[in-house]
């Protein structure tokens, strides 16, 4: 009996696919290998891409775990300090970083112009680079500048570094070569431009062993064709010390990190330190900075609130060049057409006026290139007071003849008192005296601050300020001579106290008047070039000393901005092609310099005529 539910007789499904099959089977076999070749050209394709991401992805991540390390540090709101001044407030409680990335949310950057004028052999220089393919790059949000600032408390927490102690072999030790890990084991170097690269320089000693003690003070340069910096370098005390890197994203290309061991422990603020100076270059490492898809806060032009930051941390960036420029007989070099136009967001105005072959600097704000016009209107009747050393002098000449056009100015002197007209409107006028403080006897040098120890000296200056009307800005800075006259730091900073006493009972005396108080704005030491780097007013002192007057000058509330000048030398001081040593603004002349040149570049001071002038005119 038939089991339940089963057909046993017959069923078409069952036995005529037999026959089918077997006359079918070498077709049905070809079509399932053709089908599965196409298949797997399909998925190898996909899986050499993935394969190609990922290790490109690799390469991207190898630069952050490139070491262990402890990675609990926030980056929010991060700030660096140069090596000289010691450490700043920061979120971190750990020093053993090898490689780390910062990002801040903020707003993009603008992309900038494209410029090409009629001047034969010249050209603009674009920022954008050609688009490189970002499949390898992993999500990026916006990130932040680099931020230096100087530390609380920094004459005594700089006293106390100087004076600590040896007794172990690794404090006792001086520096003579350094290990950078990620960069010394990383060929090529590759970094993302945008973010902030952060890498750490330790201090070696003749055997090869690390220093435990802090002081090296080294000098660091970020060069390219459009793109020159310092990188902030922070002194971390036990003998490592961070190093900052950092390019715009539209700057990327072939770049050179060098770093030179200029002073070791200090020794660049003793008395007569140039048999003490090291000047010896450690690194020059090629350094590439690729596309990316980061962006960074949009660099605006400088208001009043931005001459508030004490320290600076700014870049030289090109955007024209003149290959066939050639100097003057008037010693000039004027290598882009006057109306050749800066480059938003890096200046504003006319680049050419700068006579700088396409360079420009800008820090954590743009600068406006002024015209003749509008500098007059800024400064109608009003009244500017510099005292310094002498290169206000050059300051002042280059901003009378490049910017308020008149050449017929060939010089002036270290003490003058006088009132300028405006040749194209006689009712423009502006009254600028300049009080040499090198030494009260304006003949005589290396006295600084110290100057104001004569009687007679502190009378003439405070006899400008018991007129009816006194001036409207003090333009003051302290000068290189004080690297000379003061034997170490503690005695300049009695000298610095001393100063900022002064010109604190100055102003008061005005408000006691019931007149309005000048304005203070204190412009930083240059930093000097060439053959200079290793004498009393060398970098390493000039930096210290600008710090600690600001603090006292600052701690006795009479600073109502600050002129980074130190920062916008300092890319330029490593040879005289822009100084003669100690002046960045000597007038042009078509005669031999220093470096054995026809002629030399003065457009560095001609830059900080402008930077001055924004101070004096920004709302």
């Amino acid at each position: 009996m038939p089991e339940k539910g089963v057909n046993p007789v017959f069923h078409p499904c069952v036995f005529w696919p037999n026959a089918w099959l077997q006359k079918r089977f070498p077709i049905l076999t070809g079509a399932v290998f053709l089908g599965m070749l196409i298949i797997w050209s399909i998925g190898g394709c996909t899986i050499r891409d993935r394969v190609s991401f990922w290790r490109n992805r690799q390469d991207y991540l190898t630069l952050k775990l490139q070491a262990a390390f402890n990675h609990s540090q926030d980056h929010d709101n991060l700030t660096y300090f140069s090596n000289s001044l010691g450490p700043v407030n920061r979120t971190d409680s750990h020093t053993n970083l090898i490689h780390k990335d910062h990002d801040i949310s903020q707003s993009p950057a603008s992309p900038p112009q494209s410029e090409v004028v009629s001047h034969q052999n010249v050209t603009a220089v674009s920022d954008e680079k050609p688009h490189q393919s970002l499949t390898h790059l992993p999500t990026l949000s916006n990130f932040s500048w680099i931020s230096v600032q100087v530390e609380p408390n920094l004459t005594s927490n700089l006293l106390s570094r100087w004076l600590d102690p040896g007794g172990e072999p690794c404090r006792d030790s001086r520096t003579v070569d350094i290990r950078i890990p990620g960069l010394d084991d990383q060929k090529p170097v590759e970094l993302s431009a945008g973010k902030i690269h952060e890498f750490v320089i330790q201090a070696l000693d003749q055997s090869g062993k690390p220093r435990c003690l802090g002081g090296d003070y080294f000098e660091t340069d970020l060069s390219g064709e459009s793109w020159k910096t310092r990188p902030p370098v922070r002194d971390l005390g036990n003998g490592s010390y961070s190093l900052s890197l950092q390019v715009h994203p539209n700057f990327t290309g072939e770049y050179n990190l060098t770093v030179i061991l200029l002073f070791r422990h200090f020794e660049g603020l003793k008395f007569s330190p140039h048999r003490f100076a090291y000047d010896r270059e450690l690194r020059r490492i090629p350094v590439k900075f690729y596309r990316s898809n980061a962006t960074l806060p949009q660099i605006r032009t400088c208001r009043k609130s931005d001459f508030s930051r004490d320290v600076w941390s700014g870049r030289w960036t090109r955007h024209g060049k003149n290959d066939d420029c050639k100097i003057s007989n008037d010693g000039r070099y004027r290598c882009l057409n006057l109306d050749f136009p800066c480059q938003k967001p890096w200046c504003e105005g006319s680049l050419g006026s700068l006579e700088s072959n396409g360079w420009v600097y800008s820090t954590h704000c743009a600068f406006r290139i002024f015209i003749a016009d509008s500098a007059w209107k800024c400064l109608q009747n009003r009244w500017i007071f510099f005292w310094g050393d002498s290169n206000h002098v050059d300051t002042i000449r280059n901003l009378l003849n490049f910017v308020f056009d008149l050449p017929e100015i060939k010089a002036v002197p270290r003490r003058f008192d006088m009132n300028f007209t405006n040749p194209r409107n006689r009712m423009q006028t502006v009254r600028i005296t300049s009080i040499f403080n090198g030494h009260w006897n304006e003949t005589q040098n290396y006295e600084g601050l110290n100057s104001l120890q004569d009687e007679e000296y502190r009378n003439l200056l405070k006899r400008y300020f018991s007129e009816e009307t006194v001036p409207d800005t003090i333009v003051m800075n302290s000068g290189l001579h004080d690297g000379v006259h003061w034997k170490n730091v503690r005695r300049f900073t009695q000298g610095a106290e001393y100063a900022a006493r002064f010109w604190k009972d100055v102003i008061e005396s005005v408000k006691g008047r019931g007149k309005r108080a000048p304005e203070v704005v204190y412009r930083t030491t240059i930093a000097t070039g060439g053959y200079a780097r290793v004498l009393a007013f060398n970098p390493s002192k000039m930096e210290v000393f600008n710090g600690v007057l600001l603090e006292k000058l600052k701690g006795a509330g009479i600073v109502s901005g600050v002129i980074d000048d130190f920062d916008m030398t300092f890319p330029w001081h490593y040879d005289n092609r822009c100084n003669d040593g100690v002046h960045y603004g000597r007038a042009p002349a078509k005669l031999k310099w220093r470096d054995g040149e026809i002629g030399h570049q003065y457009f560095v001071d001609l830059m900080l005529c402008h930077v001055i002038l924004n101070a004096l005119c920004a709302r």
